[in-house]
């Protein structure tokens, strides 16, 4: 069993910065890649950044020059710096880990998920 937990969410002013984190725990064998999604009242979940074991990130363009994920793999941690944050980045923000259990099975698993408010 894998535990997913988030934190570091919040009400932050337009222009303002954010930290998220989330750690990843139990029968972790290996981690393949982490990554941070979102979804907003409406909207389906999106794709914000995901970034591989071995540190390549990648975007989805909305949020690319702002926000910048990164990874710790000796503490299965992953970190989500967000700048110049936007009224539309307001929603749930999802953390998910893919990677091997200590059976050698894969296991995929999402945490409960940490709101992100932008408003004034």
């Amino acid at each position: 069993q894998v535990q997913v937990v988030e934190s570091g969410g919040g009400l932050v002013q337009p222009g303002g910065s954010l930290r998220l984190s989330c750690v990843a725990s139990g029968s972790i064998f290996s981690i393949n890649d982490m990554g941070w999604y979102r979804q907003a009242p409406g909207r389906q979940r999106e794709l914000v950044a995901i970034i591989t074991s071995g540190g390549a990130p990648n975007y989805a363009d909305s949020v690319k020059g702002r926000f910048t994920i990164s990874i710790d793999n000796v503490k299965n941690t992953i970190y989500l710096q967000m700048n110049s944050v936007k009224p539309e980045d307001t929603a749930v923000y999802y953390c998910n880990a893919r990677g091997l259990g200590f059976t050698k099975r894969a296991f995929n698993y999402w945490g409960q998920g940490t709101q992100v408010t932008v408003s004034s």
